[in-house]
């Protein structure tokens, strides 16, 4: 099991890593060398509470498959193990941010003096406009 948050972990056959060949860098050894990572975790073999799991789907954005899997892929580094590791942690990240729940805005109304306070000052505006308007001079 790998630990995520102190409450959540998931199961290690969950995520399947396959290695590509990496573009960047590397020079001549980019290509020879299938150094970038794919990771996919799988939603359902993960069993992740319905509410994380909900939030997670929205979070990966572009990164979930039409199988229900999450694909995060890391080719900055030139050794397998660094981008293991990079994409390790930000699928990690991924999964902590969604374990957070939003917290839910509770809808609140002006008080009566805001209100009268709003009013007032609209009423002096109106009042200072009116003042700027051509004085008409009759002769």
């Amino acid at each position: 099991m790998i630990q995520v948050t102190r409450t959540l972990s998931i199961d290690e056959r969950a995520i399947e890593e396959t290695f590509i060949r990496a573009s960047g860098p590397g020079g001549q050894n980019v290509n020879k060398v299938e150094t970038a990572v794919q990771l996919r975790l799988s939603l359902d073999r993960a069993a992740l509470p319905p509410p994380v799991r909900a939030r997670l789907e929205k979070l990966a954005g572009r990164r979930l498959t039409l199988e229900g899997d999450i694909l995060v892929t890391s080719q900055q580094h030139r050794t397998q193990e660094r981008n293991r590791a990079q994409a390790m942690a930000a699928l990690m990240e991924l999964i902590r941010r969604a374990t957070v729940a939003p917290i839910r805005r509770v809808p609140t109304k002006p008080s009566h003096g805001a209100k009268l306070r709003r009013l007032d000052e609209k009423a002096h505006r109106g009042k200072i406009k009116r003042g700027r308007g051509s004085a008409h001079v009759t002769d």
